[in-house]
């Protein structure tokens, strides 16, 4: 039987990632005790082990969370907890946790760790964050868009700030959803090469500009993140270059007049994003956040066959 891994928004066809996002919809009118025919197959012995090279507050409670609702159990590790640390291989790590556990959920330092997992494991691997990409955060962030205008096919999205993991994900999902996506930033910090070049093969409607406000004109939705991700040591540099994207209530009224914010958080207020945004009237940044839990029980029920 293929493996069903979550890796990455370009290594799933749209239509199953159409079927996620619906599923995560049903999930979460379905409320905490999920309908037994959307759970997996032998939930009640299910066990997902969750894995945290990166501290994390949204993706371990959702994710443990997520599997308890769907009727299984969760055991969770920080990278200090395993053998890892002490040179044992990743390749022998996923073949041991697999022959004890059912899916692996990681949060990662390196995408190329999620890749080796990925490579020797004989259950599902979960991407939780990368540097590279964060799928799970995307299929929340689309789950809250349609709950607040509808289908996200068609429309415009404007992400503003550093071309990071999150705005690479963002724009594996412009393809595979067929949105426009906007991506202002400053040259410097524009998103990974190898994303735009897939992006333009796969005849992604994406625009990358250094205007914010050309980028927000006109926009169903502005998206920002942290300037500085855990790990980045040029903060000073980085809040420089990024302090013409900050998202305020100028900006936002650029966007249309019923347009949504979204920030994955953890926000740095005054930085990225001004109070009177994240707190008003467009802000739907809690709704994305709690979207999170229905997102994974939706990726998990998939990578679990149900």
């Amino acid at each position: 039987m293929t493996l069903r891994h979550f890796l990455d928004l370009d290594s799933i066809d749209a239509e199953t990632l159409r079927g996620i996002v619906d599923t995560a919809h049903a999930m979460k009118r379905a409320g905490k005790r999920v309908p037994e025919a959307m759970r997996p197959n032998d939930a009640d012995t299910t066990v997902l082990v969750m894995i945290f090279e990166k501290p994390s507050t949204r993706t371990r409670v959702s994710f443990d969370v997520a599997m308890r609702q769907l009727g299984g159990q969760t055991i969770m590790l920080n990278h200090t907890d395993l053998q890892l640390g002490r040179g044992e291989s990743i390749a022998d790590t996923a073949r041991v946790l697999s022959r004890y556990v059912d899916a692996i959920m990681l949060r990662a330092n390196s995408h190329d760790t999620l890749i080796e997992f990925a490579r020797h494991a004989s259950v599902p691997i979960i991407n939780g964050l990368t540097d590279r990409s964060h799928p799970c955060q995307i299929i929340a962030d689309i789950v809250t868009f349609e709950e607040a205008k509808g289908p996200i096919t068609g429309r415009t999205v404007a992400w503003v700030g550093d071309g990071n993991n999150v705005a690479a994900s963002w724009m594996q999902a412009a393809v595979q959803f067929g949105f426009e996506l906007r991506i202002a930033c400053p040259e410097s910090l524009r998103p990974d090469p190898a994303i735009e070049k897939w992006v333009k093969v796969n005849k992604g409607r994406i625009r990358i500009t250094d205007s914010a406000t050309s980028a927000v004109n006109g926009a169903d939705c502005v998206v920002t993140d942290t300037w500085v991700s855990m790990g980045q040591k040029d903060a000073d540099r980085r809040k420089a270059l990024l302090q013409p994207f900050a998202v305020n209530e100028e900006l936002m009224g650029k966007a249309e007049e019923d347009a949504i914010f979204m920030h994955c958080l953890p926000a740095y207020r005054g930085n990225e994003v001004t109070d009177e945004v994240i707190e008003g009237p467009h802000s739907v940044v809690f709704d994305e956040a709690e979207n999170r839990l229905h997102a994974q029980k939706a990726i998990l029920s998939w990578c679990l066959g149900a």
